[in-house]
């Protein structure tokens, strides 16, 4: 059986909103957009995405993520290592707005509750299903009980708003730590698998 490995930016309050860029996700008036940036140590960060990466089947996206990425990553040079990654691998898209084809090459829409494909797709997939991005589909996953793994990099920064990764009111989770190393940056890159 396969893992969902979720992968993502987070501020040490939570926030995982718009770490790329400032016109990222605008949701709820945030300004803080492009957070992570100023942090990128790039072999360090490309070291953990490399190993989360090392066993991949698929990547799974939410709508907003997936629309967001295919704006940006099919228009970058080759010599990006994630620019080959991304464009290359198999995405699955959970969406209820979206519908097929999906315009960026090697995607497929989830059919029906998301939560149940990706049960779906955990027991037929052999590598593992890695989640970028995506809060709203991580939330609805970790409601299932779906997700075996978090990768967090973990930015030393407090915003004090924005969408957080774990909402108030979501799923309880019990984590142990795999992993974990400081970036030249302060980035904490912990690895967590859970425990259900």
């Amino acid at each position: 059986m396969s893992k969902v490995v979720v992968f993502n930016h987070l501020t040490l309050d939570g926030v995982m909103q718009a770490p790329g860029r400032p016109d990222e996700d605008l949701r709820g008036g945030f300004e803080h957009g492009g957070w992570a940036r100023p942090r990128s140590d790039s072999a360090a960060m490309g070291s953990a995405v490399g190993e989360s990466m090392a066993n991949i089947g698929a990547l799974l996206l939410g709508r907003r993520t997936y629309e967001d990425f295919y704006a940006y990553w099919p228009n970058q040079p080759e010599p990006n290592p994630f620019t080959a990654v991304l464009n290359n691998s198999q995405k699955y898209v959970a969406s209820t707005t979206l519908e097929e084809p999906l315009p960026w090459r090697n995607s497929t829409l989830l059919k029906g509750d998301a939560a149940e494909a990706v049960a779906r797709l955990k027991e037929e997939l052999g590598k593992d299903l890695v989640v970028l991005g995506s809060g709203e589909l991580v939330q609805s996953l970790m409601r299932r009980n779906l997700v075996d793994e978090y990768v967090l990099l973990i930015h030393p920064l407090v915003l004090g708003s924005g969408r957080r990764l774990f909402a108030d009111g979501g799923a309880f989770a019990a984590l142990r730590l795999v992993n974990t190393r400081t970036t030249t940056t302060g980035v904490v890159i912990a690895t967590y698998a859970a425990t259900h």
